[in-house]
């Protein structure tokens, strides 16, 4: 979906004039038709992500009520939690984590994998206090029916090109079936990072259980539809 400067700086709760300043020194990626500027939505939520900032989302309220979203806890029980992953620097841990990923037969692990590298060759995706979001910019790219997101604790820490600097030593990968989705467990997982309680089982590299109660425990009461 592409976005106006209008409905981005909508979507960051900021003016348009702050976006169009993002645009031209903050490398929000934007490009422009019939001289107007259009912002990729995935790629605008990306980018809000990295830079701490907060992406309000607006889906229309017509949507079907056939199904809900998925839980981030639900998401982090397909996806799994693994311990004491190795690997040496960015590309070795990549790919450790999509050998570990609970994937259907007919998705290539090897595109999985490009896909994960170029994303991070565009910016990386060290959001900071050592926790990387590595994911795919499109998720069309990979038949996934369930949403998932695959929790790693790495064996030791890896030098990320995270924005503070700092090594990163917790990845977090979602896989969705779509953009909406997608958008929905980045913004669940920058909430639940938010939490204290959720954050310190993380930086003790909790108990699964543990971590997967304390995103329970995060989720609202009502679920949004989807198609």
């Amino acid at each position: 979906m592409q976005l106006t400067v209008k409905d981005a700086a909508k979507a960051l709760s900021v003016a348009e004039k702050t976006v169009y300043r993002w645009i031209q020194t903050g490398g929000l990626p934007a490009y422009r038709v019939a001289g107007q500027y259009r912002i990729n939505r995935a790629m605008l939520f990306d980018w809000a992500t990295s830079k701490r900032i907060n992406f309000m989302s607006d889906e229309p309220e017509e949507e079907s009520v056939a199904t809900v979203l998925p839980t981030l806890a639900s998401a982090l029980q397909e996806g799994g939690i693994h311990y004491r992953v190795g690997g040496a620097d960015k590309a070795e841990v990549l790919k450790a984590v999509v050998d570990l990923l609970k994937l259907p037969d007919a998705v290539n692990r090897d595109v999985l994998y490009q896909a994960l590298m170029t994303r991070e060759k565009l910016q990386s995706t060290g959001v900071g206090d050592g926790i990387g979001l590595p994911h795919v910019r499109n998720p069309a790219v990979l038949e996934i029916t369930t949403p998932m997101i695959c929790l790693c604790f790495l064996e030791a820490p890896i030098e990320f090109g995270a924005l503070d600097g700092k090594p990163v030593h917790i990845l977090f990968t979602p896989l969705s079936p779509n953009v909406r989705v997608h958008l929905h467990l980045l913004s669940r997982l920058s909430f639940a990072m938010r939490d204290p309680t959720f954050k310190g089982l993380l930086a003790h590299e909790g108990r699964r259980d543990e971590i997967i109660d304390a995103a329970r425990a995060l989720e609202p009461e009502d679920k949004q539809p989807i198609d």
